[in-house]
């Protein structure tokens, strides 16, 4: 294959020679691993990994990575290199993962702030271990669909946050009002990798796959040019990360239905509903010991609490009853939120001209009213949006900068020569001339409308109607 180019298409690019078995007749020897120790355990082929290495879903993962893009992982290669490095090195790649001889790399650890002042850590994995990854999660995915529970939203086909909250609607109607809000410290860096592969042996019967997974489990972390083991944890930043999230949550799903328990997952964010805080208190001393001594994860019980429905804060929303109904609030954190954002977005030192700032403002606004559609918030979207005209008309100031720009402008909104040339020479700060009754005058909120400026009330009417 070296030296030459193939057209890689939706078909040939990763086929198989004809002349190769679809399938091994004989049953072979694996290495799995048990919650105790390592064990050769003799399954039956059941084809599975001749599933992941099919063509068709190689292409579709080799699309899946090649559109989504991002950052390379530790050998460098971008993605859009990978197209080339696939076409020299595909019947190499194959030949190892079907031999069981295929190593991943190790993931390039990214640190991402918090807004709590703390890091999440993201484990970005090269982008040929991406593909495979992506394929191994294409088959995968649908198998475990069958089995996972209706109370899980979080990475499923079809399946939504806001979904899950008005899930949490309809049970606080029922009259469930007090919630058990649940944090598993750090759940994706703690995943038992010994415990998430029994549970994966009870559906995966194919060793090699199992097998698989668990090299990308153990394949490491690369801080700078520091080489790290991991004994623990599913690295968050590769597409096979959240399924297996859920695979392992899973188990915890299982056992609060098997209890009764009216609850709501969103990846590893849960509330458990109850009617009444004793009832919740009960819910929460009861499940701690199954969720620490049978899953080997960690409740972070200075963050777990029992809390009336209006104390919680969940997938960025707030609860409250009106008239016996259920209801949806923004919570004030993701006010303040929003808030920053618009102000990162509207500040003079990232240097943007007036098109690229009003395209940034209009998809943050748009996106942010879409995911929060679901609250009563009308009045909160007018006082907002006082707010965010009187930041747009600092922008607009600062770009006016001289005195003679500001009175030419000022005289073209219609506001007269004396108060025009009061106003361009007041040397007040940008945001005190923003709230000035002749700038309010100048830059009404139907003219920034009509400059093509998105305000969230309009983008929450639109949204309701």
């Amino acid at each position: 294959m070296k030296g030459r180019m193939q057209k890689i298409s939706t078909d040939t690019w990763l086929q198989k020679d004809r002349a190769e078995p679809e399938s091994y007749a004989a049953g072979q020897t694996y290495m799995r691993i048990t919650e105790n120790n390592l064990t050769d355990v003799t399954t039956l082929e059941d084809g599975l990994l001749e599933q992941i290495l099919s063509p068709s879903n190689l292409n579709r993962a080799y699309k899946k990575v090649r559109n989504n893009k991002g950052k390379g992982g530790v050998d460098k290669m971008e993605v859009d290199d990978l197209k080339n490095h696939l076409v020299e090195n595909r019947d190499e790649l194959l030949r190892s993962i079907r031999d069981g001889k295929y190593r991943p790399n190790p993931v390039r650890r990214v640190e991402i702030p918090k807004e709590n002042g703390k890091k999440r850590l993201l484990g970005i994995p090269t982008v040929v271990d991406r593909v495979v990854q992506q394929a191994i999660t294409q088959v995968l995915s649908p198998i475990y669909e069958q089995q996972f529970s209706p109370h899980s939203y979080g990475f499923r086909p079809g399946r939504n946050a806001l979904q899950a909250l008005s899930k949490c609607r309809d049970y606080i109607t029922d009259g469930y009002i007090y919630a058990v809000d649940m944090d598993l410290q750090q759940f994706f860096d703690t995943v038992n990798h010994s415990k998430l592969v029994e549970v994966l042996s009870r559906t995966i019967k194919d060793g090699r796959v199992i097998s698989l997974i668990h090299k990308y489990l153990r394949a490491g972390v690369v801080t700078g040019n520091k080489f790290e083991q991991t004994k623990l944890g599913v690295p968050q930043g590769g597409p096979l990360s959240p399924l297996l999230g859920n695979i392992m949550l899973h188990e915890l799903d299982k056992e609060l239905h098997s209890r009764g328990h009216r609850f709501i997952r969103y990846a590893d964010d849960l509330m458990v509903l109850c009617k009444s805080k004793r009832s919740a208190e009960r819910t929460l001393r009861n499940i701690i010991p199954f969720i620490e001594d049978k899953l080997f994860l960690k409740v972070n019980k200075g963050k777990t609490n029992v809390s009336y429905i209006s104390k919680i804060k969940f997938l960025g929303y707030t609860f409250y009853r009106y008239k016996g109904k259920g209801r949806l609030r923004v919570h004030p954190i993701s006010i303040q939120k929003m808030k920053r954002r618009i102000k990162l977005l509207t500040s003079r030192s990232n240097g943007w001209g007036e098109a690229r700032r009003k395209e940034a403002l209009n998809q943050f606004i748009r996106g942010w009213v879409n995911y929060f559609k679901l609250a009563d918030m009308k009045s909160l979207m007018q006082k907002v949006d006082l707010w965010y005209r009187r930041r747009l008309r600092m922008c607009i100031w600062k770009r006016w900068k001289l005195i003679r720009s500001r009175l030419r402008n000022l005289r073209k909104l219609g506001i007269s020569n004396s108060k025009a040339l009061k106003l361009a020479s007041i040397r007040k700060g940008y945001w005190k001339i923003s709230g000035t009754p002749t700038l309010n005058v100048a830059i009404t909120k139907e003219r920034l409308r009509e400059a093509g400026y998105t305000f969230l009330l309009d983008s929450f009417l639109k949204w309701n109607t």
